[in-house]
């Protein structure tokens, strides 16, 4: 729960829902964000189902020890209603 607000703002998130992945970079020795992007290609309308599929693959990657696909498509919904504190 973000009630503040900040950690959205920090992290610039556009849309619900806007997935951020964070490995582990041991060399850095911090977690770093390892894929930003779509839950999947479901649109509404469509005939593609809303399985995760695309953040299903960035994790199973990140926890392999690997890094996600470099094509990551932004995801798609409604915009953040930013609340003034």
């Amino acid at each position: 729960m973000d009630g503040s607000q900040q950690v959205a703002q920090a992290f610039a998130a556009a849309c619900t829902p806007d997935p951020f992945l964070f490995g582990w970079d041991g060399a850095r020795g911090c977690h770093t964000l390892a894929y930003r992007g779509q839950l999947d290609g479901s649109r509404p309308g469509s005939a593609i189902p809303c399985d995760g599929r695309d953040l299903r693959a960035a994790i199973t990657a990140v926890l392999a020890g690997e890094a996600p696909s470099s094509e990551q498509i932004p995801s798609i919904g409604c915009n953040i209603k930013w609340h003034p504190h």
